[in-house]
């Protein structure tokens, strides 16, 4: 066995009606002064009450910054650290997709770290711990509230950056699924797929262990079955509760196994195109998944058992093929792009979009099987030309 760390959030409260659990939680931090981290969508839901009421009745003084955006570019993030410091803020709480809880977990280290923010761009350059956070999901996707890493769009390179450090951890994570009753189909299609990516790209990745392999394929199973429930009948409970779980399980497997060359091959897309990231990794993960599987065929036919397919009588190579193709069905169910052309890529971007996708050595490291420039090309193409998946690779 290899040394290896796992991390996660300090604290998880989970369950229906957990967010009722935040005031008691803030009161541990010694929480005074919060600052509510959001975006304007989830501010007019009305979902905020459910935050703010628990933390005024514990006592606590409570504000509110609504200015995250959607794939949020480091402008986003900057213009929001001018609003908040020097204002004695003791707790930040994060309160919406990934964008919001990776903003809230930036800015958290942005309080106590006199940096410019892209200098903190790549592997443990952070110095100094953060002000405490509390993360709140409000989709079932990013796993962001568990992880310690948060992505944002380089505007003048176009292309998503990643910052990484065990700082950016929160004290404690709230998923509760009652939140997410109102998350638009799209949304939940987009996010639910983007969690499964994080479940089968970790469960498959170089640096995935016996640990990390349980709580992903566990996600895999959860995702699997309710993701089209979630989507066609987002007020099914249970389906909402299966699918926080996943994301969160999901979630955890990638902030310790990581992810490959779907998040490599996803993120040019989404510098570039502005494909928001749910839906590039969804698109490109059966292409990539194809690729990738002859590299470890056991492990994909457990993907396959994972997602309830019947792989009885099956060669090793056959239910391994049929994981690909699972997963190309369900993100077909639930309405995601098939291919490049739908998301506005021409055949005269792919060489570019393979350059900078080549240049992601900290996701392309971690990939069961090594991809050149020329690999990643190639499967750029069949993601651009193709609407179904081709039969399992052989080279």
């Amino acid at each position: 066995m290899t040394i290896s760390y796992f991390r996660t959030a300090e604290t998880l409260v989970t369950g229906s009606g957990s967010i009722s659990k935040i005031g008691e939680e803030a009161k541990k931090l010694n929480a005074k002064k919060v600052i509510i981290i959001t975006d304007k969508v989830i501010r007019q839901t009305g979902l905020l009450s459910k935050v703010i009421n628990p933390l005024e009745e514990a006592g606590l003084a409570t504000d509110i910054i609504d200015d995250v955006v959607p794939e949020p570019p480091f402008e986003n993030l900057e213009q929001m650290i001018t609003q908040i410091e020097g204002k004695g803020y003791d707790l930040l709480v994060g309160v919406g997709g990934g964008s919001a809880l990776d903003i809230a977990k930036v800015l958290s280290i942005m309080l106590t770290n006199n940096e410019d923010v892209r200098d903190l761009v790549g592997i443990e350059k952070v110095k100094n711990p953060g002000v405490p956070t509390i993360l709140v999901p409000t989709t079932s996707g990013t796993g962001s509230e568990v992880t310690y890493n948060a992505i944002f769009t380089d505007i003048r390179d176009k292309v998503k950056k990643g910052i990484v450090s065990p700082y950016l951890l929160p004290k404690v994570a709230i998923v509760d699924p009652e939140l997410t009753l109102t998350v638009p189909p799209a949304v939940t299609a987009a996010t639910g797929m983007d969690a499964l990516v994080h479940a089968v790209e970790s469960y498959t990745a170089i640096r995935a262990d016996e640990l990390t392999d349980g709580i992903a394929l566990q996600a895999i199973k959860l995702i699997s079955r309710s993701l089209r429930k979630a989507v066609y009948n987002g007020k099914d409970l249970k389906a909402r509760e299966d699918m926080a779980m996943g994301s969160l399980l999901a979630g955890i497997s990638l902030g310790n196994a990581g992810v490959g060359a779907v998040h490599a091959l996803a993120y040019p897309l989404g510098g570039k195109f502005k494909v928001p990231h749910g839906v590039a990794n969804s698109l490109l993960l059966p292409f990539v998944m194809k690729y990738n599987a002859v590299a470890d065929l056991e492990k994909f036919a457990e993907v396959a058992k994972a997602m309830g397919e019947n792989v009885d009588g099956l060669s090793l190579r056959e239910a391994a093929d049929r994981a690909v193709q699972a997963l190309a069905q369900l993100s077909k169910d639930v309405g995601i792009p098939s291919s490049l052309k739908e998301v506005g890529v021409t055949a005269s971007d792919i060489s570019d979009l393979a350059e900078e996708a080549s240049k992601i050595d900290r996701l392309l490291n971690n990939n069961p099987r090594w991809l050149t420039v020329k690999e990643i090309k190639k499967i750029y193409e069949e993601a651009y030309g193709s609407v179904e998946v081709p039969a399992l690779a052989t080279t």
